[in-house]
């Protein structure tokens, strides 16, 4: 997908992850993971394919055991995007999935085991050239293992978060190694964006966004939205992910959705649409769903809108105006609407017909 010019403030190091880069200059990026069984070979391929056609740039899938470390390889000749293996507790999977042609493995500190381990993995992706993320979540901390939760308040969990990603990066520096991205997660808006506000003052490390188990699509959304917008208006942020308990595909819409909204990528139109109210004859909700599943979910769609301002609007009260400030749309009447472009009415368009009316004009419009 397309993307503007961001103007970001924070100026982190530049990490390859296959053909994308993460940081530096580079547009932010959006991620997902898979939510199959990677020993299923078909399925978590079907899903990679599917998600590299809604706009997902890097994938991730869990590495729960050696025979989903050995799946790894074939995934990735399969697939189109950079591949990242998720790693916990055993870092010898870590090491077989670098051996199978990953482009980027993720730990957390928290369970990956003691520096002599840490320090292998280090070896086998400075050999192969491709980076670790450094994975901290508020639920994982090394200094809550066999220990109740501590009455902590929201900094002093950032804090703590921040000092365990920190000492990971210094050990990994230490070996010379400074391929490294960052992901400091809480299930709550205060503690991510304290945890990334505070590393981003310290490091010039990529961060990875993202409120972990945000939650539904609406409850997720909205809370990711929320935390992932602080800290991109603050200019730290350079490849998110929205963790949703949601068919991926969704987490990569949100995540394009939110990063639209803030001027930092392109990714189809910007449909304006009108809540509706009861001077309203026209089915606004219909059209706008139906349009939304037709735009995207067709690539070519997708990529033609990019930029545009398309309004679908119930009445005659804001309908015009609106309509009137959108690159096309059209203001509703009874059963049928004023076509408008670039601020002239042009002609009236039955209900049925204003969806395809809307497809027609993206194909002919570049």
């Amino acid at each position: 997908m397309g993307c503007s010019s961001h103007g970001k403030l924070r100026k982190t190091r530049k990490v390859k992850v296959g053909r994308f880069s993460i940081g530096g200059s580079s547009p932010v990026s959006v991620q997902s993971m898979c939510n199959t069984d990677t020993r299923d070979l078909k399925a978590t391929v079907d899903q990679i394919r599917r998600l590299e056609e809604a706009g997902c740039e890097i994938i991730r899938v869990a590495v729960p055991d050696m025979e989903a470390a050995s799946n790894l390889g074939r995934i990735k000749r399969a697939i189109s995007i950079p591949l990242v293996a998720d790693i916990h507790f055993d870092w010898r999977l870590a090491i077989e999935s670098v051996r199978q042609g990953v482009d980027k493995v993720r730990i957390n500190p928290g369970n990956i085991g003691d520096r002599d381990k840490v320090k292998e993995v280090v070896g086998v992706c400075r050999s192969a050239g491709i980076p670790i993320r450094i994975g901290v979540n508020a639920g994982s901390l090394k200094a809550l293992k066999d220990k109740p939760r501590p009455a902590w308040k929201p900094f002093d969990w950032a804090r703590q978060m921040v000092k365990e990603a920190l000492d990971e990066v210094r050990t990994l520096e230490r070996l010379n190694f400074r391929d490294i991205v960052v992901s400091l997660k809480a299930d709550d808006i205060e503690r991510t964006v304290m945890a990334n506000t505070l590393f981003a003052s310290k490091s010039d490390i990529p961060l990875h966004l993202g409120v972990t188990e945000a939650g539904s699509f609406l409850a997720g959304t909205v809370k990711s939205s929320l935390g992932i917008g602080l800290l991109l208006t603050r200019g730290i942020g350079d490849t998110v992910r929205v963790s949703l308990t949601e068919d991926p595909a969704m987490q990569v819409r949100a995540a394009y959705e939110i990063l639209k909204s803030l001027g930092l990528r392109l990714y189809g139109p910007d449909l304006v649409s009108c809540p509706t109210c009861g001077r309203c004859q026209v089915n606004v909700g219909k059209v706008i769903h139906e349009l939304e599943d037709r735009i995207y979910s067709d690539r070519n769609l997708l990529k033609q809108s990019e930029g545009m301002k398309i309004a679908v609007m119930g009445c005659v009260v804001n309908g015009p105006g609106e309509a009137r400030s959108a690159d096309f749309g059209v203001a509703g009447g009874k059963g049928r609407g004023i076509w408008i472009e670039k601020g002239k009415q042009i002609k009236v368009v039955k209900e049925s017909e204003w969806v395809n009316e809307v497809i027609r004009k993206i194909r002919s419009a570049k």
